[in-house]
Parts: C-alpha cells; sequence; structure tokens
C-alpha cells in the first residue's frame, strides 16, 4: 500500500471518528509516567496479569497489554455487533450439527492439516459411536475490525468457538474507568459501555451443570500444561464459586487426564472420584496442546462421555477458518438462516475471505 493510500484511510478514519477525549492530554512529562505506572499498577492488582511466555513462572505475573487509553468506536456499531450475536450463535449450532456441510468445508483441509485432520478423526469416532450427550455449551466470542476504507462499519474477523478468552479479565479490570477517574474525566465515564461477560458466561457454565443434573458432579476446566492467561481462567473459576459455592471445580490439563480420569460403561467420566458434568476447554485449540497420543486420547476419551463439552467437536471445527470462509459464500446463509432480513443482517458482517490454494472458486468479495 502505497503512503498516500495509508494518509487517506486515516484521514477518512479522522473525518469519521471523532475522539472523546482532547489530544495531547494536558500532562509533563513527569506526570504522564506517573498515570502510566499507576495505571499499570491498578490493572495488574485487579487481575490484568498474565504469565510471561518467555520467563515462565507460576509464581510471577507481568501486566496484560492494554491502550492507556480507550479507543474510538461509533456506538451504533457497537449496538449492530451486540444485537447480532444471537443470530450468530444460532448460526454456529446450526453449522456444528451439519454433516454433510462440514464435511464438504474440511474434506480438502484434512487431506494437508494434520491438526485438523485429527480433530475430524475425533469427530467421526464419536459420531460413528452415537453422541452420547445431545446439549452442548457453547461460549463464543465475534471478533471483529472496524472498516473505514467504504463506510464506518464493523467487519467480522472470525468467531471463536472454543477457549474464548479474555471476557473475565476485561470484566474484572475496568482499566479505562480508572483512568478517566485519574485525569478527571468524570464526565467521560457514561461513554464506556458497560461489561458483565464474567457474569454472564460463568452463570452459562452453570446452567449447563444444573442441566446435568446430578447435585454431586463437578465441573472440570482443561487448561494449558503452561497457562499463561491465568488471571482470565481462574476469574471464571473463582465466580462459578461465588454464585454456587456448592459446585466442585477441577482444573486438569489434557496429559494429566489421559492419566487420572476414568471413562465408565455407561460413558460417564470421572476424575479425582468426581463425575464431570460440564467440561469447559481453556485449552486443546492449538497444536502444541497436544505432546503425543496421550492428549488425543484425553480428549476422544472426553468427547466420548457423557459431560456436556464446551465446546463438542462438532462446535470446534464450526469454528474453523475454512467453514467461515464457505459461510461468506453467496447462497450459503440460506441454507442455516430462512429469514431473508437475518441473512441481510449477518451478511453485512461479513468481510472478504480468500482461500491459499493455488485455484479456487470460493471466495468472497
Amino acid at each position: 500500500i502505497q503512503n498516500c493510500e495509508h494518509t487517506s484511510i486515516f484521514h477518512k478514519m479522522a473525518a469519521n471518528l471523532n475522539p472523546c477525549i482532547s489530544l495531547p492530554i494536558n500532562l509533563n512529562e513527569n506526570e504522564f509516567q506517573d498515570l502510566v505506572q499507576k495505571v499499570k499498577d491498578w490493572t495488574i492488582m485487579h487481575g490484568g496479569g498474565m504469565r510471561s511466555k518467555t520467563q515462565f513462572s507460576y509464581d510471577s505475573l507481568t501486566v496484560v497489554p492494554f491502550t492507556l487509553l480507550p479507543s474510538v468506536f461509533p456506538r451504533s456499531e457497537f449496538q449492530k455487533a451486540v444485537a447480532i450475536q444471537p443470530a450468530l450463535n444460532e448460526l454456529t449450532h446450526r453449522v456444528s450439527n451439519d454433516h454433510e456441510f462440514l464435511y464438504s468445508c474440511l474434506e480438502k483441509t484434512i487431506e494437508v492439516d494434520e491438526f485438523t485432520c485429527n480433530l475430524f478423526k475425533l469427530y467421526e469416532t464419536t459420531r460413528n459411536e452415537g453422541f452420547t450427550q445431545s446439549r452442548c455449551l457453547g461460549l463464543l466470542r465475534s471478533d471483529y475490525l472496524l472498516d473505514v476504507c467504504n463506510s464506518t462499519s464493523v467487519k467480522q474477523v472470525e468467531m471463536n468457538t472454543i477457549a474464548s478468552s479474555f471476557g473475565g479479565l476485561t470484566s474484572s479490570a475496568p482499566t479505562h474507568r480508572f483512568v478517566f477517574q485519574q485525569l478527571g474525566m468524570l464526565d467521560k465515564l457514561n461513554v464506556l459501555p458497560e461489561n458483565n461477560a464474567l457474569q454472564g458466561l460463568t452463570s452459562a457454565i452453570i446452567k449447563a451443570w444444573e442441566l446435568f443434573n446430578e447435585k454431586d458432579s463437578a465441573i472440570l476446566v482443561v487448561i494449558e500444561n503452561q497457562p499463561m492467561n491465568i488471571c482470565d481462567q481462574r476469574f471464571h473459576q473463582f465466580e462459578i464459586a461465588r454464585q454456587r459455592p456448592e459446585v466442585k471445580v477441577i482444573v486438569k490439563t489434557l496429559t494429566q487426564m489421559s492419566n487420572e480420569a476414568t471413562l465408565s460403561d455407561s460413558k460417564d467420566l470421572f476424575v479425582q472420584g468426581k463425575k464431570v458434568a460440564v467440561v469447559y476447554y481453556r485449552a486443546g485449540y492449538s497444536p502444541n496442546h497436544y505432546f503425543g497420543e496421550a492428549e488425543w486420547s484425553a480428549r476422544l476419551m472426553i468427547e466420548r462421555s457423557t459431560a456436556i463439552k464446551c465446546p463438542n467437536i462438532q462446535y470446534h471445527l464450526a469454528g474453523t477458518k475454512k467453514v467461515q470462509q464457505a459461510l461468506a459464500n453467496p447462497g450459503t446463509l440460506e441454507r442455516f438462516v430462512k429469514d431473508p432480513q437475518k441473512v441481510a443482517e449477518i451478511r453485512k458482517v461479513f468481510t472478504g475471505l480468500y482461500a491459499l490454494d493455488l485455484v479456487s472458486d470460493n471466495c468472497c468479495p
């Protein structure tokens, strides 16, 4: 992209998005650095921390990356993204239960991508055996960027169907509210939207546990062998304990599950002597979470079980980029959504997705 094109885009952004804060902030260098350090301390003291990727230690945290000031975002587009989410949730659910569509989307991918192939084998195995649990739980996160080239509108980057993170962290550490308070901009607090994601996410997990309908059963959280996003994960566990202190929450890695978990003849999953009602995956979405056959066997054991999975293997596959690309093709949405108005609303947030094939008809401008 030429520099003049960059300049044109930035000028258009400036014209479309009026900042709610006058810049520069009226602080000298020392005052500014003091504010930055204070906000970092406030953020990490309120749970805005992660373990270091390069120097991992269970005994230390580093502050999570954040912007000092909130980014300007059109209220109407934010509200559009919120309003369309239930329709996207329903779409994902219907896609996940359409075997023919999933296979048509992924049949070429599983020939060349080992990870997707292994996931699809899990899916085919459990499907051929017969799914033991008709219920599933989806905690979905739809990611957007703001398109300012042709119009100021939200465009979906991806739909996350497994281990959708940061809902707990962002709602528990409202950093920008603290910044506004420190700058004396109390009149700006009302422009920040309420964020109650943690309560909603954990309420859904608890609801799944209730639907399992065994009061002595447990919730299992599957984490990475070296969990870096620890604060976000723990917020979910602690909020479950706050809402329902009688519910047992067990945390295990796939590696630990391969050694410690068992599957009964009736396909009930047991860990630490507890029957598992809900499995909440915070790992398993990346090839580097599977060190060998042990982790894949543990994942298969979970998928075979009567536990309600969050997500199940079908939802996991429905969140792949190839499926998202196929949904953006003309005429595909109508397979799953019958209301023409709803189809149009969903399609408005789609953006162009292109295959990496040398020759492909599957691209959406």
